[in-house]
C-alpha cells in the first residue's frame, strides 16, 4: 500500500513498563486542588526522545510495534492516558480538558529529554499538539494521525458542520450509557470511526476493555469540543509536522485536517488511500513505516 504524499513545505533495548514552559494561553497545569497523578508508561531504546500518545478506547500497547521499530535509534516512551491500560483514574466521566491530559504526561515528556518528537493518534494527537505548544523550545518534530480537535470546526462555523457526525455519535453513545447498555454505546462509537458493523466483527475477548473505556466518551468529547486554543496558535509550531490522514476517514477528522494543515508552518501531508481513522491500529506496519522514515529525517535538535 503506497500513501499519496503532498508536501506544502520542505521540510535496542527490550520494551520496559515504567510507572513518571508553557506558551501564552496554553495552560498544562492541573487545576488547584486536584492531585497530581503518576503516569504509567512503556519505554524502549536510546537516542533522541520520542513520546507516543495513543487514541481513545486504546492504551500505550497500541505503539508496541512502532517502539520496536524505533528502539535501535530512539528513546521511545508511550504513556497510558487516564482510565486506559494502567493509567490512573480520572474522577469524572464527563469533564476533562486537554491541558489536564497533557499535564499527566509531563514527567514522560521531561524523561524524553531536551529535544523530543511527539507521535499521536486521534485524541492522542490532539494531546500531542497541546503538549507541543506547552514545550515550544523542546519539540523537534510531530507525527500526527488525524488529531480530533473538533473545537476548531465549531470555531470556524457553528453547527451544523463537519463535526456533526461525531457530535451525534457521542449523544447516542451517552444515551445508551444512561440506559445501562455499554455494548450499544461501544458499538455506536466504534462503528462511527471504523464503519458500520465494525463492533460486531470485533473479537469477543477484546470487547470488554473497549466497552469499559467508552464509558468516558462524553469526557473525551468535552475535551475536544471545548478546547480553547485558537487555530492561529498552531502557527507558532514552526517545526516539521507529519500530518497523516486516511482517505476513508469520516468528515470530522478530515475537516480538522483541512484547518490544521493550513495553519502548521512546516507540514507534510500524507494521505493513505485505503485507510480510515483507525489506520495506526488496523494497518500499523503501513503507518509505522511512514512515521519511522519521517523521524529518521528529523533526528537532530532544532536549536
Amino acid at each position: 500500500m503506497r500513501p499519496f504524499l503532498s508536501t506544502s513545505s520542505l521540510l535496542p533495548q527490550q520494551t520496559l513498563d515504567v510507572a513518571t514552559r508553557p506558551e501564552e494561553n496554553v495552560n498544562t497545569a492541573l487545576p488547584t486542588g486536584m492531585p497530581r497523578h503518576e503516569p504509567f508508561f512503556r519505554e524502549a531504546g536510546a537516542g533522541p526522545g520520542v513520546v507516543c500518545i495513543h487514541s481513545n478506547a486504546s492504551n500505550s500497547g497500541q505503539w508496541r510495534a512502532l517502539m520496536e521499530r524505533l528502539a535501535p535509534k530512539f528513546h521511545v516512551l508511550a504513556p497510558d492516558s487516564y482510565d486506559s491500560g494502567k493509567g490512573p483514574h480520572w474522577p469524572s466521566d464527563r469533564v476533562i480538558y486537554l491541558r489536564e491530559e497533557a499535564a499527566l504526561i509531563e514527567p514522560v515528556v521531561r524523561r524524553a529529554g531536551s529535544s523530543l518528537a511527539f507521535v499521536g493518534h486521534s485524541y492522542g494527537a490532539a494531546v500531542a499538539l497541546i503538549a507541543a505548544l506547552a514545550n515550544p523550545d523542546r519539540v523537534r518534530a510531530l507525527a500526527l494521525y488525524e488529531p480530533t480537535l473538533f473545537a476548531l470546526l465549531d470555531a470556524e462555523t457553528p453547527a451544523p458542520n463537519e463535526a456533526d457526525g461525531i457530535r451525534n455519535t457521542v449523544a447516542g453513545a451517552g444515551a445508551a450509557l444512561d440506559a445501562g447498555n455499554h455494548d450499544a454505546a461501544a458499538e455506536r462509537f466504534i462503528d462511527y470511526w471504523m464503519g458500520a458493523g465494525a463492533w460486531k466483527q470485533t473479537p469477543e475477548p477484546r470487547k470488554p476493555p473497549i466497552a469499559a473505556s467508552v464509558t468516558n466518551v462524553r469526557r473525551w468529547a468535552h475535551a475536544l469540543f471545548t478546547e480553547p486554543t485558537p487555530l492561529k496558535a498552531f502557527r507558532s509550531l514552526n517545526v516539521p509536522v507529519l500530518y497523516m490522514v486516511g482517505k476513508r476517514s469520516p468528515p470530522s477528522a478530515r475537516g480538522v485536517a483541512r484547518l490544521l494543515t493550513t495553519a502548521l508552518p512546516q507540514v507534510e501531508l500524507v494521505e493513505f488511500e485505503d485507510l480510515g481513522h483507525m489506520g495506526p491500529v488496523t494497518h500499523p506496519d503501513t503507518v509505522n513505516q511512514v512515521i519511522g522514515e519521517f523521524l529518521e529525517r528529523h533526528q537532530t535538535c532544532r536549536c
